[in-house]
């Protein structure tokens, strides 16, 4: 059986972001138990010319359910215009990346897997390559660089975490709408 260009991207984009969720609230409650200020751990970086936190969330929705609204469109422009600054933002825009990938269609992302995508930023063309290789070649590493990054931080700062927090909920089989 191929792999569909469905399941290399989205159920890792899933998986992860179920981890980053898991990860936002033990910091949250990390910042509670330690008596912080939230700003001491969402301000924070792995170093100054690093972003902090919250970018990373962002970026996190950046290359994956957003990404996958605009491949259908043929051009790929990065919005980092709304930063979240608490917490609950933060899982609010885990929570809809979460929500646009459950609505991806297996079959429509497979019909645009070899159209054609240019990423464009300050009104430049960058690069331009096929739907699939700007998810798998692009936006996945991406995607898992800030996912990675954000724990990191988070770790960094004290919080207890591990590998399984991390990692998320491990994908299971979608249920089948064949009428079995």
């Amino acid at each position: 059986m191929p792999l569909t260009l469905h399941t290399a991207f989205v159920p890792t984009c899933e998986q992860l972001l179920g981890g980053l969720r898991t990860v936002i609230d033990r910091a949250e409650a990390h910042t509670r138990a330690e008596g912080l200020d939230d700003a001491e751990l969402i301000g924070a970086s792995l170093v100054p010319d690093m972003w902090p936190l919250p970018w990373h969330v962002r970026a996190c929705w950046v290359h994956s359910g957003y990404a996958l609204g605009l491949m259908p469109t043929g051009e790929f422009t990065p919005d980092f215009t709304a930063i979240p600054d608490s917490w609950d933002a933060m899982r609010a825009m885990v929570d809809e990346a979460l929500a646009t990938l459950t609505g991806v269609d297996e079959d429509d992302l497979e019909r645009i897997a070899d159209s054609k995508v240019t990423f464009v930023m300050g009104g430049r063309k960058l690069m331009e390559g096929t739907v699939s290789q700007f998810l798998l070649g692009f936006h996945q590493v991406n995607f898992q660089f800030h996912a990675a990054t954000f724990y990191g931080i988070c770790r960094m700062k004290g919080v207890k975490l591990g590998k399984m927090d991390y990692m998320g909920p491990l994908p299971t089989a979608r249920a089948s709408t064949a009428g079995d």
